[in-house]
């Protein structure tokens, strides 16, 4: 009797303690597969200050410049009302895209020494030790890195241009109402919505897609080099070049080199002294993006990357 009592006493409780109240169970939270990646980019862009401070830097000095060269302005403006009207056009886009070029050199330069930095430094200071024991992938890292040079870094150059240009085009027609001329030739001489849709083309298609593959080979030789990855990034390639040169007598190595860092066949010169007008008569996107240079240097992109990847996964603090 008394082990019928115990038996039916005890019954309940084991059902309490094997049927959990579901809304008591507590689900784990699960990550965006994109997550990983947004905090992986911040981290770059934390880390790697010259990224934004470069370019507003040279805007700075572009600016600064500018509103020196604003004293003379107005006499200019007089000058190039009496010439040919193609001349007063590229008087007045002659500042503007100077500023353009002059933040796209300056994106390049930041591109080539951060894709060089980027997985060599974390080895020489170490703190490779630190990011690897985060659940983030040496892909997800290696493709954050890819980011910058082709989608941050030209993003972030044409919005800091086209503040820039506008910033000077107002300084321009505050000296020019100043000085009691009209606004008219220089407001209808300037496209400034034609010259930042060429800038952003130029900064996408070319600097990005086009230089892909280079900035892949930087990101390998960072992902390799134990020490001076700058040396080591352009020694190979001169050494192809030589023995090339050397064994067959000929250059065709160089000539691809050269034809990848002008852009190709397929490439648009940035306008520096000619109409833009002219210009965008030039720019065919489809053509672009059907050219066999452009998926060539892609594919040679990705292989480059998976290298740096498994490159990565193995290799420790120098």
């Amino acid at each position: 009797m008394n082990t019928m009592n115990t038996q039916s006493n005890a019954m309940p409780e084991s059902s309490r303690d094997s049927q959990i109240d579901e809304s008591q169970v507590v689900t784990p939270a699960v990550l965006s597969a994109t997550r990983p990646m947004y905090w992986s980019v911040r981290r770059e862009l934390w880390e790697n200050r010259s990224i934004y401070i470069a370019p507003l830097a040279v805007a700075a000095l572009i600016l600064f410049g500018f509103m020196i060269s604003t004293i003379h302005l107005p006499g200019k403006m007089r000058a190039a009302l009496a010439s040919h009207p193609l001349h007063q056009q590229e008087f007045i886009e002659q500042p503007y895209n100077f500023a353009a070029l002059l933040l796209m050199a300056t994106y390049l330069i930041v591109a080539v020494f951060y894709c060089l930095d980027a997985l060599h430094g974390e080895r020489r200071d170490r703190s490779i030790l630190f990011w690897k024991s985060l659940p983030v992938s040496d892909l997800t890292t290696v493709l954050s890195k890819a980011s910058i040079p082709l989608v941050v870094l030209p993003l972030l150059t044409f919005a800091v241009t086209v503040v820039t240009q506008w910033i000077m085009l107002l300084l321009s027609s505050a000296v020019l109402l100043g000085s009691g001329l009209s606004l008219g030739t220089l407001w209808t001489h300037l496209p400034l919505f034609r010259m930042s849709l060429m800038l952003l083309y130029h900064l996408l298609a070319m600097h990005g897609l086009y230089y892909a593959p280079i900035y892949g080979w930087l990101l390998l030789v960072s992902a390799w080099a134990r020490r001076a990855a700058f040396l080591w990034a352009g020694l190979p390639l001169l050494a192809i070049g030589v023995v090339e040169k050397i064994a067959f007598n000929t250059s065709h190595f160089a000539a691809m080199l050269q034809s990848r860092f002008s852009g190709g066949p397929e490439a648009i010169a940035y306008p520096a002294q000619s109409s833009v007008m002219q210009e965008m008569t030039l720019l065919t996107l489809g053509k672009f993006l059907i050219s066999p240079g452009l998926w060539i240097g892609l594919a040679v992109f990705a292989a480059f990357l998976a290298a740096a990847v498994r490159l990565r996964r193995y290799q420790g603090p120098i």
